[in-house]
Formats: structure tokens, C-alpha cells, sequence
């Protein structure tokens, strides 16, 4: 699904506004007429209601994690953890549904919500700082920290609650304003307020219907907040905030359906993930006669021989020494190491990544030895790191000489060797190495000499 480009007039931007305050309208109503605040306690309705809250909040947590991780963004990283605190103790609340686990209420689980939603409050405005630099990584470290700790906490809340441990060894807690529930509601009313005004301050240099997405969601938890402390027991005004959380959490998942699938959350990168600069090293691979053979042999069987040649090459790159995969053309392999900027030993990695491709790969070439064999060629330097691409197609690589050198030295390397650059030698100091000699470069006044990259130190 291609992504959709929006035209924002003031008219529209107005609209917005009357839209998002016609739940506060309809609460002052209901406060102020009394008689239409009507009870209606159903049980089941307000489980399936809390659940599916709960179930579109962990989705978002989920699919917001992932991206964030890949492209080691923080801001989209805490808006995870907004998500996932959500998601968390909303299912814990849906539980304090009487007769869907616990026969009579507990403090614990109703009070779950108001928790959870106002730690989300916390995150939501930590997610909407600046971040650059050496901060862009501390606070992806640090995220995935806080993802740890605040799993532990929900489960720790729902053992206590389940044992009716102190302090959540209660009974009877009305899911209305008392000393606990405005204590936590008040701050998550201005946190989410702070958190959507520095959202539209980036949404107004940079309008996106993803930033218009997360903005709306802030001001409807606010005000589910806001109903919180006003709202009676089952009553109208209660089922609002439900549904008020609900609809924050809709808006979110709808602008995710809308983007376009790659990168669909590239509208929250912070500068250093959209057009940030990273000393990192680049490896390129490919197969050394791949277009004789292909010429040779059926279409099915160069499929194969990719996939199996692929199967046994990437593992060991990726998982084993941190490489990311920017795109695989062909019989080519482009994999980047440091794009995040969270490994200082990126020539290291990408060194030991290269000789571990060649030991996977000459495994597959005994059993095939008429098949091409790969040849590698790493570099090292200074990156830009973008997103490039528009409507239908986006994608977050890496540009600039370092990585076009990378590609020439990679045409340097023999087959089955590892070839690499002075940058990247330079970095390896005790490398075992041999020339290659001279490489002539389109544009540079002096050739580059190439190494053959023998043996790392331990290995």
C-alpha cells in the first residue's frame, strides 16, 4: 500500500482541534447534567472493551520496539515503552473484571490502568527530547534497560495483586477520584500535554500524518485522564475514558495501517536516524562469475545456488558480529557495521564478519565446487546515514565515498579472499595482511593501496 500524502489547511488543522475537544465538551456535559450520566454495569462489555485496548497497545509496543531496535532510534524506542506500559496494565486491569480471574476486586488490578497509563505519560514526554550524538546511543542502551525493568514491574504487580500483598492487598478501590487516582492523574494530564506540544512543534516544521497520529493519542489519554478524576462508578462518564483509550490507541494503529510499509515510522526518527553521520565500516560481497554461470545454467538453479549460499553467509554476519543487512541485489551483499553508533569496533567486526563469510561459504563450494565463489571488500570511514526514497518506497541506508570505495575494493578481491582498504587496516593494527597492490580510483588523485585480509588477532 503505497503511502498516502495529506494537504494541511487551516481548516483541516481546526477541525482537528474541535474534534479532539469534543470529549471534554461531552464530560463538562455530563457533570453538569447529572441525569444524563446514566448507569450501566456490564461486565463482559468492559472486559472485551479493556482487552482489545490492551491487545492494539501491545501490537504497537511490538511493532514500535522492532523498528526502533533496527534502526537504533530512541525516540520511537520510548514511544514502545509508552505503549508497552499501556499494554501492560491494561491487560492486568481487564482481569480485575469480576468473574474473569478473581471472584471479588482487587486493589492491584484496577488500579492497574491509572498506573500504567501514567507511565506511559512518562515516557511520552521523554520521547519527545531532542536527542544527538553520543545521547542518541545512551538512551537506546538505556531504553532497553527501562524495557526490562518495566516488564518486571508488571509482573511483580500482578503477583502482589494476585497474593493481595501491601499495598495492594485491598478489596474495594472505586475506579473514581480519590488521593491515589488524582495523585497519579494530575502529572499524566500535564506530561501528555507537554509531550503533544513538542510533538506539533515537529509536526509543524515537518507536517506527517504519523506525528498527527501520535499528538491526537496524547491528547486523548490526557483526557481520559481528565475523566478519570471527574467520572462515577459504571457510570457514562466512567465507559469515557475506557473508550477515550481506545480511540488514542486506534488512531495510532490507523496511521501505521496508512504509511507505507518500509519505514512507516520514519516521521518519529530523531535528525541522527534520518541524516546523521557515523564513522562505520562497510563490507561488499559477491560472487566472482556469477554472470557466466548464470548465463550457463537455468534460473531455478541460480536461485538455489543464491539461497543456499545465502543461508549459511549471512547468519554468521549478523548474528555473530553485529552486521546489518543494508540490501542484497543479486548475487551482491552490501552489510554495514556501526550505522547505529552503538559499536566502536565496527573494522573488527567487519573484518572478522568477512573471513567468517568466506569459512561458511568455502563449506557450501566442497560440496559444489563448480559453483562461483564470494568475494569480499570492507572500508572504513565516514558515512552519511539517510533515508532516501518517497511515496512507495522508502529506505534507510548508508551514502558516500566510503561506501563506494568499499564496493571498488571488493572487485580487488580474489575469489574466496577478503580485500580491504587503508582505513580499514589502519584500524586493525595487528592484522595479518598482504598487498594487493595499487587500486585507481575515478576522481582521486592518488591510487589506494589493497590489502588481503589473512588473519585476525585470536583467530
Amino acid at each position: 500500500m503505497a503511502e498516502r500524502r495529506f494537504v494541511y489547511t487551516p481548516a483541516m488543522i481546526g477541525l482537528t482541534a474541535v474534534v479532539l475537544l469534543i470529549p471534554l465538551a461531552g464530560l463538562l456535559l455530563l457533570l453538569q447534567r447529572p441525569e444524563l450520566d446514566v448507569h450501566w454495569e456490564h461486565h463482559p462489555s468492559h472486559f472485551w472493551l479493556v482487552l482489545l485496548t490492551a491487545v492494539l497497545s501491545a501490537v504497537l509496543a511490538y511493532v514500535t520496539g522492532a523498528a526502533a531496535l533496527r534502526r537504533g532510534d530512541p525516540r520511537v524506542l520510548l514511544v514502545s515503552l509508552a505503549f508497552l506500559s499501556a499494554a501492560g496494565f491494561l491487560g492486568l486491569h481487564a482481569l480485575a473484571t469480576p468473574k474473569v480471574l478473581l471472584d471479588t476486586p482487587n486493589a492491584g488490578f484496577t488500579l492497574a490502568t491509572p498506573v500504567g497509563v501514567a507511565l506511559a505519560s512518562v515516557f511520552a514526554v521523554l520521547s519527545s527530547l531532542n536527542f544527538s550524538g553520543e545521547r542518541t546511543v545512551s538512551a537506546v542502551r538505556w531504553g532497553r534497560l527501562l524495557r526490562a525493568a518495566l516488564l518486571m514491574l508488571m509482573a511483580l504487580w500482578a503477583a502482589a495483586s494476585v497474593l493481595r500483598l501491601p499495598p495492594l492487598h485491598g478489596t474495594a478501590v472505586p475506579e473514581v477520584a480519590d488521593g491515589i487516582l488524582t495523585g497519579l492523574a494530575i502529572p499524566a494530564i500535564g506530561l501528555y500535554a507537554v509531550a503533544a506540544g513538542r510533538y506539533l512543534r515537529t509536526w509543524w516544521q515537518r507536517p506527517s500524518l504519523m506525528l498527527l497520529s501520535m499528538i491526537a493519542a496524547f491528547v486523548l489519554l490526557a483526557e481520559a485522564m481528565v475523566s478519570l478524576v471527574f467520572a462515577r462508578n459504571w457510570a457514562l462518564s466512567w465507559w469515557e475514558w475506557h473508550v477515550l483509550m481506545l480511540a488514542a490507541f486506534v488512531l495510532v494503529v490507523a496511521g501505521v495501517r496508512i504509511q507505507w510499509y518500509e519505514e512507516r515510522f520514519a516521521d518519529l526518527y530523531v535528525e541522527d536516524t534520518v541524516s546523521g553521520r557515523r564513522e562505520l565500516s562497510v563490507l561488499f560481497a559477491d560472487l566472482q562469475g556469477f554472470t557466466t554461470f548464470s548465463e550457463r545454467h537455468d534460473p531455478a538453479e541460480v536461485t538455489a545456488m543464491l539461497n543456499t549460499y545465502f543461508q549459511v553467509v549471512v547468519p554468521p554476519v549478523v548474528r555473530r558480529h553485529g552486521g546489518d543487512v543494508d540490501r542484497i541485489i543479486g548475487d551482491a551483499l552490501m552489510v554495514t557495521f556501526n550505522k547505529r553508533g552503538d559499536q566502536p569496533d565496527h573494522a573488527e567486526r567487519a573484518a572478522a564478519a568477512g573471513l567468517a563469510l568466506q569459512e561458511a561459504a568455502a563449506a557450501v563450494q566442497l560440496a559444489h565446487p563448480e559453483w562461483p565463489r564470494f568475494r569480499v571488500g570492507i572500508n572504513s570511514g565516514i558515512a552519511s546515514v539517510s533515508l532516501l526514497g518517497t511515496e512507495g518506497g522508502r529506505t534507510h541506508t548508508v551514502i558516500g565515498d566510503t561506501v563506494n570505495v568499499a564496493s571498488r575494493i571488493e572487485g580487488k578481491a580474489p575469489g574466496g579472499g577478503v580485500a580491504i582498504g587503508p582505513a580499514t587496516k589502519a584500524l586493525l593494527p595487528e592484522a595479518v595482511t598482504e598487498s594487493l597492490g595499487l587500486l585507481e580510483l575515478k576522481g582521486k588523485a592518488e591510487p589506494l593501496e589493497v590489502y588481503r585480509l589473512l588473519a585476525l588477532p585470536g583467530e
